[in-house]
């Protein structure tokens, strides 16, 4: 009964310090031990690299949004790496060469990381900076990327996602989840280093990428965690924005999670190759990104453990550590409300209050049955490296 209840309350507090314990221990280390840099204006050459796969429906507004970037032209070489596309991409990019816009294409689909390694031979720049074709730039934003760079040693940067609401619950909840991402790679920056980063908008020294020999899924998370291991930093640079929608299903969004969290056990996988030496850096990677992919499984620990304490029935003292009556009864029950709250969130579309009351255990709930299916198809080989796009 002891081990049980010692367990359960491992596991319990395990996802507290996941989800709330580590935001609020970088946010207060942070504030006693960290600064904000200071950052000289710095002009390098840019190369803004924009794979597109079949995205004819969004690669025009793309090139625009990127044509209007206030830095100087003749430090900017814009290329679109459009590998396997089989619809009007390469023609439509094509249309803007005029415009010193550039296409990188071959007819064969090896997948983002691959063609990206192709495109890079052709980038000029001695910075790249890795965008998608469906996120938009504020203007700026190629200025405030590449500040940080002044000092050498920076190896990468990465700006903020925003999410474009469009009155959908999914695009307020996508929205919320990426200003949390923001304020814990906001202090992580002010230690030394933020560890994670929004691929559509990745600065990196040119002559730091080292391209991967394994498929990788998520290239963006590889690419950080080399520069890492080289003691290279890492900048959250908040003032870099980078608009985009949600996807246009809440369907299409598992898919993508799915996605995401199949490439997070693979890097998990591949850490002994990975992983930096820095004691600081290390516990921020396994708190912050690690300890994700472990926590639907102590979230599904903490509910047998209970409901075996429960079966147990046996007749002890109330006591709320040991979980002796009618404690996990109590346990128990909150944390079936907590699934049913799931469940119904899923269901019935609150506004308002309610809405907001549902909103917590819908997400937490969904976003752990994307991290098992994430590692349902990394065990079994089902995750593919090369991207299904979703509509957005």
């Amino acid at each position: 009964m002891i081990i049980l209840a010692f367990l359960f309350w491992f596991s319990v507090l395990f996802i507290v310090y996941t989800y709330l314990g580590y935001p609020l221990l970088i946010a207060l280390f942070a504030r006693l031990f960290g600064s904000d840099a200071k950052y000289e204006t710095y002009f390098p050459f840019v190369t803004l690299m924009i794979p597109a796969y079949n995205e004819e429906s969004c690669i025009a507004a793309k090139l625009e949004n990127s044509l209007l970037l206030d830095y100087p032209r003749d430090k900017l070489q814009i290329m679109v790496v459009a590998d396997g596309s089989s619809d009007n991409t390469p023609g439509i990019v094509k249309s803007y060469q005029d415009r010193s816009v550039e296409l990188s294409y071959i007819p064969d689909r090896n997948g983002k990381m691959a063609a990206i390694t192709r495109a890079m031979d052709h980038a000029r720049g001695e910075i790249v900076v890795f965008s998608d074709a469906n996120n938009l730039y504020e203007k700026n934003t190629l200025r405030e990327l590449v500040s940080p760079f002044s000092l050498s040693n920076v190896g990468a940067t990465t700006g903020a996602k925003l999410i474009i609401e469009d009155g959908r619950d999914l695009s307020s909840a996508e929205g919320l989840y990426w200003k949390y991402e923001s304020a814990i790679k906001k202090n992580e920056t002010r230690l030394g280093s933020c560890v994670s980063s929004a691929g559509e908008i990745l600065a990196v020294r040119k002559h730091l990428f080292v391209p991967p020999k394994e498929k990788i899924i998520n290239d963006d998370h590889y690419i950080i965690l080399r520069l890492l291991r080289q003691n290279h930093r890492v900048v959250y640079v908040p003032t870099a924005r980078s608009f985009e929608y949600v996807s246009k299903t809440a369907k299409d969004e598992v898919v993508r999670r799915t996605r995401m969290n199949a490439g997070l056990y693979q890097t998990m996988w591949m850490s002994k190759k990975l992983l930096p030496g820095n004691p600081m850096i290390l516990w921020q990677i396994f708190s912050h990104k690690y300890f994700r992919g472990l926590v639907p499984f102590a979230f599904l620990a903490a509910f047998v453990l209970n409901a075996l304490i429960l079966l147990a029935g046996r007749e002890n003292p109330p006591s709320f550590l040991l979980l002796s009556a009618p404690y996990a009864l109590i346990f128990f029950s909150l944390q079936l409300i907590f699934y049913a709250m799931a469940a119904v969130g899923n269901i019935a579309k609150f506004k308002g209050f309610l809405g907001k009351v549902f909103y917590l255990p819908t997400f937490l709930v969904n976003s752990n049955l994307a991290v098992l299916a994430g590692f349902y198809g990394f065990v079994m080989n089902k995750q593919p490296h090369l991207w299904k796009r979703v509509e957005r």
